[in-house]
């Protein structure tokens, strides 16, 4: 609970001094850690919670989801086609649809399940081979796809900055897109640089290490 106090506290400053108007709220990402670590947090009330995988997923959140009904699971990790039903049985908000077809498998399984998740187009902003992401040029083209054809609750966009880099650079070019579209919300921002996140308008926070500590090996 400290971890995150601190966390909060730091948000507060930012944003009083800037004078912001967006205060974003926290995923803890809980990948890799036990309940035991999970709980006092959900006891504390916090509400949002986030996973990159759905195996891990479901077998720590299963009966905590059917306990705490107001708990709210992310999925921010790379989302596979043929595991779309899964994620949007299980998830509250998918962070990173990157594709057509896992677009598509998303709109047929939220018919099916008769649910809509609210939903992040992840964006590659360095247009790096090895991350998944729509090309900044094709965003607009994908998320009226995505809105007009197939329905989807898309409230946002999603990026991860390009390693070694200036992040803040690459969350203004995010903020002004999500802002050409009319999109509510920006899924910006982890543990190492959450703050220059908070200052291009983030809405949510993806933090791991920052609230739990050091992942074990």
């Amino acid at each position: 609970m400290e971890k995150l106090n601190i966390v909060r506290s730091k948000i507060k400053e930012i944003i009083s001094k800037k004078q912001l108007k967006t205060d974003p709220n926290i995923i803890a990402i809980t990948k890799t850690f036990s309940i035991d670590k999970i709980m006092p947090l959900i006891e504390f009330g916090h509400l949002h919670f986030g996973e990159n995988k759905i195996q891990e997923a479901e077998d720590k959140w299963l009966t905590i989801k059917n306990q705490f009904k107001n708990l709210k699971l992310h999925m921010v990790g790379k989302l596979q086609s043929n595991k779309a039903k899964k994620a949007v049985k299980f998830f509250d908000y998918i962070h990173s649809l990157d594709n057509p077809k896992l677009a598509t498998k998303l709109c047929q399984y939220e018919k099916e399940l008769n649910k809509k998740v609210k939903i992040f187009i992840q964006v590659n902003l360095g247009e790096e081979s090895q991350k998944s992401g729509i090309l900044l040029s094709d965003v607009e083209k994908f998320y009226k796809y995505c809105v007009n054809e197939l329905s989807l609750n898309v409230i946002g966009l999603m990026c991860l900055p390009p390693m070694d880099t200036s992040p803040g650079e690459y969350f203004k070019i995010l903020q002004d897109t999500s802002q050409k579209l009319n999109l509510p919300d920006l899924s910006m921002g982890m543990s190492s640089d959450y703050e220059e996140a908070i200052l291009n308008g983030s809405t949510y926070l993806r933090l791991g290490t920052a609230i739990f500590g050091e992942r074990s090996l």
